[in-house]
């Protein structure tokens, strides 16, 4: 077997989407490791799903219009389904610092190219979601686009596809060395393994601090627990309705199955590797969920069917792409902070144009790179979920 000229660290749906477009752009010797028995069991199986374009910079913006056309047409480019559906995202304000906001956002995702985006009056949200309660509802806004996909099929189909392009997917491989030598990475160590290759890709998710410190980088990649409830079948709410976001609480819900599934940023979150539900959580989420859908008083809720994943958090909200000045050959797709299922066929396409060709066409990288934290160059996502 030949040494690779790629090694990609991690087999979630990042993972996954870097190898497919790798391979789809001629770089077939792709090897991707896989700690786990099988794929997903990272934040990947454990994501809402939520895919959307309504952002407060340019960065997360461009990298949503390439993303969602992607989910649209994955079906009959992939032959494997995305399970997109584009309900759309409502954004409901009750402060003016909230419209405001709102507008601002609205003016710079249109001015990038997004049409399907509008600002909408309380009379409009009263419409799209009629048992919300409105009486201090100020406005919104409302893009029919975004909705949610199926993260598990999706990383399925990028993988699926990178097999069929010739890279080579290796379970039960946890990496325990990353090897540099004078011209920079030189082999990893998987288990018992050793591949030489020359490109090492970390996309290890939330362990992505843990994946960089074994080539002796520090990344500012923190794991934070989300935690997301579903309702028994409950039928107050029409199927077809979009995400709906409180920004005064930031309580948000979506139609899932025959119920909802709702979602909330816990403020007193603590970073680490917690991935245990907390029950104390159903409280705490449905006194915020009430407060704006009264008619969930009469839903029902078993904690033992809700569950919690990782969030990847950087301190400014935005990934971690590209290579790492220092040390050649290692390159990074870190730090989503929850927006890495979303815009993974982004990064996927963006990570491959820097290994292969050095720059991408899709956004100026230098935005994104990991040099910006020493630099001092903060680029802060405001809209964060």
């Amino acid at each position: 077997m030949p040494s690779p000229d790629v090694v990609i660290i991690g087999a979630g749906i990042v993972g996954s989407s870097i190898a497919y477009h790798l391979t789809q752009a001629g770089c077939q010797n792709v090897v991707v490791l896989e700690r786990e028995s099988q794929q997903g069991k990272g934040s990947t199986g454990k994501s809402m799903g939520g895919v959307r374009a309504q952002f407060s910079t340019a960065a997360s913006i461009r990298m949503s219009l390439y993303a969602i056309p992607f989910f649209r047409e994955f079906e009959q480019r992939m032959g494997h389904p995305s399970g997109y559906r584009g309900q759309g995202y409502l954004f409901v304000a009750t402060e003016e610092r909230h419209l405001r906001y709102l507008r601002s956002n609205y003016q710079l995702q249109t001015s990038l190219g997004l049409k399907t985006v509008e600002l909408v009056k309380a009379e409009d949200v009263a419409r799209m979601v009629p048992q919300l309660r409105t009486d201090d509802i100020l406005g919104g806004s409302f893009c029919s686009t975004d909705g949610f996909v199926d993260p598990h099929s999706v990383m399925t189909g990028f993988m699926l596809r990178a097999i069929d392009g010739g890279a080579r997917l290796v379970r039960n491989a946890e990496v325990t060395a990353i090897e540099r030598d004078a011209a920079g990475i030189c082999g990893v160590r998987a288990s018992s393994d050793r591949m030489a290759t020359r490109t090492v890709i970390n996309a290890a998710g939330a362990w992505a601090g843990l994946v960089a410190k074994l080539a002796g980088l520090e990344l500012p990649v923190e794991p934070l627990r989300r935690m997301l409830v579903p309702t028994e079948p409950f039928d107050k709410i029409a199927h077809s309705a979009p995400m709906t976001v409180d920004m005064a609480t930031g309580f948000h819900f979506r139609p899932e199955g025959l119920g909802l599934l709702m979602a909330w940023n816990d403020p007193d979150e603590t970073p680490g590797f917690k991935t245990d539900f907390d029950p104390a959580f159903v409280e705490k989420i449905l006194t915020r969920g009430v407060s704006r859908l009264p008619c969930l008083e009469e839903a029902e809720v078993n904690p033992k069917r809700a569950w919690a994943g990782l969030y990847e958090m950087t301190p400014d909200h935005h990934p971690i792409l590209g290579a790492v000045p220092g040390i050649p050959g290692l390159y990074l797709a870190n730090g989503f902070s929850g927006h890495g299922v979303m815009h993974s066929p982004a990064t996927g396409k963006i990570v491959s144009d820097l290994v292969l060709k050095g720059v991408s066409d899709l956004l100026d990288t230098r935005l994104l790179g990991y040099e910006r934290f020493a630099e001092g160059r903060l680029l802060e996502e405001t809209s964060v979920l």
